[in-house]
């Protein structure tokens, strides 16, 4: 038996699912009522014994049924699911349907239908009934098994695409637990075509009926090559199914080398909707090929990014300078296996430790640096580990940057963040302040003979960094809820880590000394609104999966900036590549008394931080503890 053949046959029958459910079970119950007068008066009188209004009796019977079933939403049960709940609800149908229709005859006064006939016949139904679902249901298993390997069918897909993609995807997911029923384009001439023998179904705004039709359980978006605006369209579309909703790999990742038969989960950057990064990719080549590039933090979410993106344009050597030993092995052990032809050297050191940074620089004579080495997470900075924030986050800064301008390093560029404008916490504080150290290097850099660039780049969060909402949010959705966010009115800045990674050696390869660059984040995106896609993208509901606001937290803005408001930006050659121009009132303010107060202490109290920063970061308005 041609079991594909088959089950094409009933995927193009169950749009009309119900009127068929319908006609057998008035075929079932027709026949049960000739049984039951077998049963009742045996082979030989069974027909001849008969009344000769009896078939319109048994027509009569047949429509009560079936109007029973209909208010019972009989029709509506899945056959290749019947269960226990299915016999229950044919239980109480046929039982309704059977007195009804006993009461009926007797009162028409048809006396020569047997009253045996009648109190069986609801039984005699009820068996057939039952048994025509559970028979349904053990093929469909047995061809389920035939097809895919196995008898339990636990993902069933409905894909949008209909391109060369899903043709590729059908045939690499059909025998791994995946059933691909039928293919949404937005093609008319597509539609009614069959692709790798499944059926192109209609376009894409029809997913919600085709899912409920044939009991999908997951959305596979199939549209690697679609611009972020068509794709944000159709995750929106498959969301309004209320399944789960995954993806194949976009171009980006494909050309990185990501197999396009495999589907993955809707990651937040795919909600973001935006244009991919067009880069100078012959002048960063220029700036780091056969160079030897020092990255700090180079185990964290920024620069292990960094590290990648680095590896890219073939660098003479890759330093991995990082405190944290098991960030570095991470990061060593995934580079070793991409890039095997890199050298790496894998240094775990403290960027507050300027002894050590010195000796280091001098010994690996790095010709640029990427310094992301930072503590960023606003409320743990805020309370209790203020001085460590700024003796890691500015004087961190200040020594990295000394030990590689005394290297003799082409350029340095610090990674800051938008918390550093208009800072209303230590962290942004912090940043500013090393902001400030970046400027003051620079304006030295001549009188002390420095040839080092030293520049800074601020962009806003990063999706999936170490301590942002959606690793949070992707857990509590996973526990069953709720998510809890902040604020309802609390927005910020987005972009991905690949996005933003790019966009800082784009910086480093055309910046100049004092430039403190900005990213074009695109449009802030509301917290609330991000949980709620999440949400919707797993399957649920906000009304299975609530969201709380749990307050602000310490330091916490509701809304971020990326120039402060005495700011300008200089437009550079790349769209989302702009430079700030600092007021000269900021410029002129001297960080060294700061750096130095800081040198002559082990610990200090937060307020003390804080009322330091305030006297150097003039537009830092501590937020009220």
């Amino acid at each position: 038996m041609n079991w594909q053949h088959l089950d094409s046959l009933l995927t193009r029958v169950r749009p009309h699912r119900e009127g068929f459910a319908l006609l057998i079970d008035a075929g079932v119950i027709a026949a049960c009522w000739h049984i039951t007068y077998l049963f009742r008066l045996g082979f030989e009188r069974w027909h001849s014994a008969r009344p000769p209004y009896d078939h319109w009796v048994m027509l009569g019977l047949v429509m009560l049924y079936l109007v029973v079933f209909v208010a019972l939403h009989v029709p509506k049960g899945m056959w290749r699911f019947s269960g226990f709940g299915e016999v229950q609800r044919l239980t109480l149908a046929c039982a309704i349907a059977g007195l009804v229709g006993a009461v009926g005859v007797l009162m028409a006064q048809l006396a020569q239908v047997p009253r045996a006939v009648l109190a069986l016949h609801p039984v005699v139904s009820l068996m057939g009934l039952a048994m025509v679902r559970i028979s349904y249901r053990m093929l469909y298993e047995h061809m389920r098994g035939r097809i895919s390997g196995s008898s339990v069918e636990t993902r069933r897909a409905l894909v949008m695409g209909a391109g060369d993609a899903a043709k590729l995807l059908i045939a690499g997911i059909q025998h791994h637990g995946w059933v691909v029923v039928g293919l949404l384009d937005d093609n008319r001439r597509k539609h009614g075509q069959r692709i790798g023998n499944v059926p192109v179904l209609g376009p894409l705004d029809s997913a919600p009926r085709w899912a409920s039709l044939h009991g999908i359980s997951h959305i596979i978006v199939a549209l690697p090559s679609a611009t972020p605006t068509e794709r944000r369209r159709a995750l929106d579309l498959a969301a309004a199914t209320h399944l789960p909703v995954v993806t194949v790999p976009t171009a980006a990742e494909l050309s990185e080398g990501q197999p396009l038969a495999r589907v993955r989960d809707i990651e937040p950057e795919d909600l973001l909707g935006r244009e991919p990064v067009q880069l100078d990719e012959g002048g960063i080549s220029e700036c780091l090929s056969g160079k030897v590039v020092l990255i700090t933090g180079a185990g964290g979410s920024i620069g292990s990014e960094l590290c990648r993106q680095v590896a890219r344009y073939g660098p003479l050597r890759l330093v991995l300078y990082e405190l944290s030993e098991f960030a570095l092995y991470r990061i060593e052990q995934e580079l070793s296996e991409q890039f095997p032809h890199i050298p790496l050297l894998r240094l775990v050191g403290d960027v507050r430790d300027f002894a050590l940074l010195q000796a280091t620089f001098g010994q690996v004579r790095p010709q640029v640096v990427f310094h992301a080495a930072a503590y960023k997470h606003v409320p743990l900075m805020e309370e209790e580990n203020a001085f460590a924030a700024l003796r890691n986050n500015t004087v961190g800064t200040w020594n990295a940057a000394r030990a590689a301008a005394g290297a003799g390093a082409e350029r340095f560029v610090l990674i800051s963040t938008d918390k550093a404008v208009n800072p209303t916490n230590v962290m942004g504080a912090t940043k500013r302040a090393a902001e400030m150290v970046i400027s003051r290097l620079a304006a030295q850099a001549a009188s002390q003979g420095w040839r080092t660039r030293f520049m800074a780049v601020r962009f806003g969060n990063v999706l999936g960094s170490s301590g942002s909402v959606i690793p949070k949010f992707k857990e509590q959705i996973a526990r069953g809820g709720p998510v809890t966010v902040t604020h309802p009115e609390i927005t910020r800045y987005f972009m991905t880590i690949p996005e933003a990674a790019r966009l800082v050696v784009q910086a480093g390869a055309i910046g100049e000394s004092g430039q403190v660059f900005v990213l074009d984040m695109g449009e802030p995106v509301k917290i609330v609104d991000l949980a709620r896609d999440l949400i919707r993208m797993s399957g649920h509901t906000p009304e299975e999966i609530p969201i709380t606001f749990s307050g602000l937290r310490p330091g916490e803005k509701l809304y971020e900036e990326l120039l402060a408001d005495a700011d300008a930006t200089l437009p550079t050659r790349f769209a989302r590549l702009r430079i700030a121009r600092l007021a000269p009132s900021e410029d002129a303010v001297d960080v060294q008394t700061l750096l130095d107060w800081v040198g002559a202490r082990h610990a200090v109290a937060d307020a003390e931080v804080r009322s330091r920063l305030a006297e150097v970061v003039p537009e830092y308005r501590p937020a009220r503890h």
